[in-house]
């Protein structure tokens, strides 16, 4: 149960990250650079109230390690990241995207073995 309440928070934090750092490239770009600074941070805000709770969950009552905890946070970066470029940034589906995957996948098996 706490496992998922971390994977759920670790979640819900990468959404609004991944808008935090990149939206703005697509919203904002014509707007002065402090602009697209503010409204990031005004983002990223609500990043921390998902992603400080998930750390504390996993680290204290799922009895994730450290390096644990930050495998699953770039895994589900990385699954948010992917449809965020595609649908989001229009950007073309790449065979790099398959392949940071299988790295990630490495990535979980090693620090989880």
């Amino acid at each position: 149960m706490n496992l998922m309440k971390t994977l759920l928070l670790l979640g819900a934090s990468n959404v609004f990250m991944t808008f935090a750092w990149y939206a703005h490239l697509r919203n904002l770009n014509n707007k002065v650079l402090w602009v697209a600074i503010l409204a990031s941070w005004g983002i990223a805000f609500f990043e921390y109230i998902f992603q400080v709770p998930a750390n504390r969950i996993g680290f204290n009552e799922a009895g994730l390690s450290l390096a644990q905890l930050k495998i699953l946070q770039e895994v589900i970066t990385l699954s948010i990241f992917i449809p965020f470029a595609i649908y989001y940034m229009r950007q073309p589906i790449s065979l790099n995207f398959l392949w940071a995957s299988f790295c990630m996948v490495g990535a979980v098996y090693f620090i989880f073995r």
